[in-house]
This record gives C-alpha cells, sequence and structure tokens, in this order.
C-alpha cells in the first residue's frame, strides 16, 4: 500500500508539468490557473462537507487561510504557468524541486528551525546544480532571452509557493486543520485569480480540445485533490521527512516525460546540474541519523576485506 501511494504520488506531479505545456496556448495562463483552482476548490470543499469537516473559521483564521491561497494557490502557479512558456517541462520541475531549499532557508528565518550541517551542504549543492543547468543565462544574463526571463519566473513561483507554505505551516501551528485550510484556500486562491482576470480584462475562454481539457482534468482532480490525499496518507503513515522523498522523485518524472514528450535534449551540463540538484535535496531531506546508518553500511565491506 506505501509503495502504491508513493507512486500515485509521484505519478501525479510528475506528470503535472507537462499537464502545465499543454494548457498554454488558447487560454490566458491567469484563466487557467482560475480554471484548475475553481474545479479542485469545489471538490475539495464537497469533500469537507461530505465528511462533517466543518469551515468555521474565525475572521482571522480566515485572513492567514486567504493569505495560504494567495501564494500556495494562486501566484504561485501563475507564475509557474508563465515560465513554463518559455522552457521544457523537465527544467521547470527541476527549478520547483528548489522550493525544499526554500523551505529550509524560510523555516529557520521565519519558525526558526534548526539549521543543520546537512542542509547547507544540500543547498549549495542545490544551488550549484540550477547555475550549471542554466549557466547559459547566467553567464549572460538577459530577461529579454526566453531561458532567463522563463527561470526567474518559475523561480519567483518557487518561492511564492514556499511563503504559502511557510502560512501553512502557522496555520498548523495554530491548530487549523490541514484539510480544511487547503479546501479553503483553495477557494480564495481561485478568488484571487478571478479577480486578477478581471481586473486585467482576460477573456473567459475555453479551448475545447482533448489536450487541454484533459490536461484540466487532470491538474485539478489528480495533481491537486488526489495527490494531496495521497501524500497526506503517506505523512500519516510513515511520518513527513520519508514522505518528502516524493518531492525527489517527481522531477525524475518530469525529465523522463520531457524527454519522450518534448524532446528534451540531454547534455553533460544537463545531467551534472540535476545530478548535483537531486544530491543536494537528498542531503536536505535525509536525517542524520539515517545518513550515518547509510555511511555505515557502505563502510562495512571494506573494513570485512581488510
Amino acid at each position: 500500500m506505501i509503495l502504491l501511494l508513493y507512486a500515485v504520488t509521484v505519478f501525479a506531479w510528475g506528470f503535472s508539468w507537462y499537464g502545465v505545456q499543454l494548457q498554454l496556448g488558447v487560454v490566458a495562463p491567469e484563466v487557467s490557473v482560475f480554471y484548475r483552482f475553481a474545479l479542485s476548490a469545489a471538490v475539495m470543499y464537497a469533500f469537507c462537507r461530505a465528511t462533517g469537516r466543518a469551515i468555521d473559521f474565525r475572521p482571522r483564521d480566515h485572513a492567514w487561510v486567504a493569505a495560504q491561497g494567495l501564494f500556495l494557490f494562486g501566484s504561485n502557479f501563475y507564475l509557474v504557468y508563465l515560465g513554463a512558456q518559455y522552457l521544457p517541462s523537465g527544467l521547470v520541475s527541476i527549478l520547483f524541486s528548489m522550493i525544499i531549499v526554500m523551505n529550509v532557508a524560510g523555516g529557520a528565518l521565519l519558525l526558526r528551525n534548526p539549521l543543520e550541517p546537512r542542509m547547507v551542504i544540500g543547498a549549495v549543492f542545490g544551488i550549484g546544480g540550477i547555475a550549471v543547468v542554466f549557466w547559459p543565462e547566467l553567464a549572460d544574463f538577459d530577461l529579454s532571452r526566453d531561458g532567463a526571463k522563463g527561470m526567474v519566473l518559475v523561480l519567483c513561483g518557487t518561492a511564492s509557493a514556499a511563503t504559502g507554505m511557510l502560512v501553512s505551516a502557522l496555520n498548523q501551528r495554530r491548530g487549523l486543520g490541514v484539510v480544511r485550510t487547503n479546501a479553503m484556500g483553495m477557494v480564495y486562491g481561485a478568488a484571487f485569480m478571478l479577480l486578477y482576470c478581471l481586473a486585467r480584462g482576460a477573456e473567459f475562454r475555453m479551448a475545447w480540445t482533448v489536450p487541454y481539457i484533459g490536461s484540466l482534468l487532470f491538474l485539478s482532480l489528480i495533481s491537486t485533490v488526489v495527490a494531496f490525499a495521497t501524500y497526506l496518507t503517506l505523512v500519516g503513515r510513515i511520518g513527513p521527512e520519508r514522505a518528502s522523498y516524493s518531492s525527489v522523485l517527481f522531477p525524475l518524472v518530469a525529465l523522463a516525460v520531457s524527454t519522450v514528450m518534448e524532446g528534451f535534449q540531454w547534455t553533460t551540463a544537463a545531467l551534472v546540474g540535476v545530478g548535483c540538484v537531486l544530491i543536494g535535496n537528498l542531503f536536505v531531506l535525509t536525517p542524520p541519523a539515517l545518513l550515518a546508518r547509510i555511511a555505515r553500511k557502505a563502510a562495512r565491506p571494506a573494513t570485512t576485506e581488510s
């Protein structure tokens, strides 16, 4: 069952980046994000009502949940959708995986979580890997170039998501339920995107094609509602540390999908950079005790031979 939960979570999040690519084109990105979270919010709200989870927050609680919705289910995805116009979906997933490092930094600064050496090492690997992958854009940085523009937009979206997750952590410390805050957060996220669309004068058109409708349903129901449920179940069964390894695995799926569906070209720099990012994420997520056990097991054969 744990392997099945892992597989569903990694599959849902791994394929979501290509799903975002299929959303681009006829419908404005802000409208697509509104459609996505309006549908997700409706399903999550119905789930709360069906399971007896009353969304009876106090006015102050609503303000914090609204902040969570703005950053986690609004500006986050809008910026990622904008950046995805200029980058292959696999590279978008690699950039977004830097949320692990951002969460560690934000937790240390705002939540006073301990900052351990392994986290610093992981951050160095992660940032170094991103620098290697995007070295052509960084060496001659110019926001008028597509690669640089896409990188900045996706990283800003990732920072927005990290901010939303920190607000979510604060909400949990205040005793608000995870399911309820996410359901209401999606309602607020969709509402913010609706207001933004109206302010921009965006046209609420719909692309009645199989790729667009299929990706919209996949992103709203599978990548958001189902993956959220399976991930929370994993957290409950094996703990947040082990469940978080899905964040290391889904970029591999996204890169494989990008290679097959978009013809993503692997270079030496891409291989080295992606490897460094994944190693960095492993360092950040792996508890010191587990790292020590792995080191002892790796050293045991050499000791036996000697």
